[in-house]
């Protein structure tokens, strides 16, 4: 396949990546083709990690973060400090053609950073992973992405996205403008999700051990710390039916049948006919988090 002055060499489209729907890695490549326009701009200018599964999903799959040595020279990267000491080069996906080698490489999900690299400590985005206790209580999942939605527009000013991860839960993302460090974030993170569970200690908790959220919807703001990754939209997520990570609108909540894995490479496209300017000009509403902090305090 050619784009532009680049060219990427397809290997083994026939090979079955997901058995049950007879999904091949040629499909995953068209998929990837067609959605470029709505994931890159999620994806560019930050550094990436690569979930591949080059023998299909029912092998073990494997998180990659640093550039191979095989890649070519065309793909952007960058170096990146590590918390333990050194650095580690990984991948930038500026492109069509980088979205496309990587995938041909048997990367089937993308887990893009928070922050870009014109400012790898200051985030631009704050993130809250709604994680079920089960695979039967998305209804609480539903309940706390209202109540988290609340809390960040109604009292503390921000602006609030919500996205179906493919996996078990709902994403509440929000814009903001980087000029915080991301411990700062991280702090009003844990403090908003902390608010949240002391006021629904039966239903909601920021335990991250299993055996102690007894039930309770876990308010997962761990993602917003340096180095630290969360799905891109429009992601495919290794199941059985490639599920996509799907932005919707905070109406669509009140739909029944909804589920995190309600959007697939089936119909994904068909909902993008019908829906398609969900999450548009999502940064354009980046909030200031200080003022955030402030009101967060007064609570």
């Amino acid at each position: 396949m050619k784009f532009g002055r680049y060219t990427v060499d397809i290997k083994n489209r026939e090979k079955v990546f997901m058995p049950d729907e007879k999904i091949t890695k040629g499909d995953i490549i068209d998929y990837y083709d067609d959605i470029a326009d709505y994931i890159l701009p999620f994806l560019k200018n930050r550094p990436l990690t690569m979930q591949r599964f080059p023998d299909g999903i029912r092998e073990e799959g494997f998180y990659q973060k640093e550039v191979s040595d095989h890649f070519p020279d065309w793909i952007d990267t960058v170096k990146v400090e590590k918390k333990e000491g050194g650095t580690v080069e990984q991948v930038v996906c500026n492109n069509k053609a980088t979205l496309i080698y990587l995938v041909n490489q048997g990367t089937v999900t993308f887990h893009p950073w928070l922050s870009k690299v014109s400012d790898l400590d200051k985030p631009d985005k704050l993130i809250f992973d709604l994680d079920p206790p089960g695979e039967d209580a998305f209804e609480l999942v539903v309940e706390g992405a209202h109540v988290l939605h609340d809390l960040l527009e109604n009292e503390l000013g921000l602006k609030t996205y919500l996205m179906t991860t493919g996996s078990k839960g709902l994403h509440v993302v929000s814009p903001i403008k980087p000029n915080l460090k991301f411990d700062d974030v991280r702090s009003f993170a844990k403090k908003a999700a902390d608010y949240l569970s002391d006021g629904n200690s039966e239903r909601f908790t920021t335990k991250t051990r299993k055996a102690k959220r007894e039930g309770r919807l876990f308010l997962d703001y761990l993602r917003n710390a340096y180095g630290q990754t969360s799905v891109v939209p429009y992601s495919m997520r290794p199941h059985s039916k490639a599920t996509i990570a799907t932005p919707i609108e905070w109406e669509e909540l009140s739909k029944k049948d909804l589920t995190s894995q309600s959007y697939h490479i089936k119909n994904i496209f068909k909902r993008l006919s019908q829906k398609n300017k969900v999450w548009e000009n999502f940064q354009n509403h980046s909030r200031d988090l200080t003022s955030s902090i402030k009101k967060l305090e007064n609570l």
